[in-house]
């Protein structure tokens, strides 16, 4: 029997009248992620904390439009974000067929007509700057992260991307690439202190 961490409190204040669909996708995530190779086997039991509501804190960021998910593997943050954000349309972009099965069945069951699920790298993308932000969470260091994202991005759209406790750091390591992909403001926003016990990172940014 898989030990799923009990829904804190503060879920169903992050979620309102979403928090149903919340739960049904924690618990699909909680029961399968792990022999589906989507989360590590000690996730199960801080899944709601480490990952639902890290994800989930930071949905006021966005403002409606069209946001991709950039290797969106689990659906963190993109399914987490599409549930909490329904006025949203959200593109969900992950290159691994297993991921892209389990992400495409969880938007059916779930019942989300928000989002879109598309098989490819980010340095594949063929439809060129046309999104209105794009978010990524614990995919790879923003120097790396910065030129398949912001290539995505229309002008005077936005990076929102969930990272740890390294952001600034990562920020001064991608100087380089911030001013060669025109992403201008890059700061970092602590999200969802006073709310959760460890409050979610992002770096955020402007692309012109």
């Amino acid at each position: 029997m898989i030990e799923i961490e009990p829904e804190p409190a503060v879920a169903e204040r992050l979620f309102g009248d979403r928090i149903e669909v919340a739960r049904r996708f924690t618990a699909a995530l909680g029961e399968h992620g792990e022999e589906r190779g989507l989360i590590g086997p000690l996730e199960p039991p801080r899944l709601w904390s480490r990952h639902i509501l890290n994800s989930a804190v930071i949905a006021p960021l966005f403002s409606p439009g069209r946001v991709g998910d950039i290797g969106s593997g689990a659906g963190l943050p993109g399914l987490v974000l599409a549930i909490a954000r329904p006025d949203v349309e959200w593109v969900l972009i992950e290159p691994m067929e297993r991921r892209v099965a389990w992400l495409t069945e969880q938007v059916e069951a779930l019942g989300l007509d928000n989002v879109e699920v598309v098989r490819a790298r980010a340095e594949d993308w063929k439809s060129g700057p046309v999104l209105d932000a794009v978010t990524a969470r614990a995919v790879s260091a923003l120097r790396t992260l910065v030129p398949i994202t912001a290539p995505l991005v229309r002008n005077g759209g936005e990076l929102i991307l969930l990272k740890g406790a390294s952001a600034g750091n990562e920020i001064e390591a991608a100087q380089k690439q911030l001013r060669k992909f025109r992403v201008t403001d890059a700061r970092v926003e602590i999200v969802g202190e006073g709310i959760l016990e460890e409050p979610s990172r992002v770096v955020r940014g402007t692309v012109r």
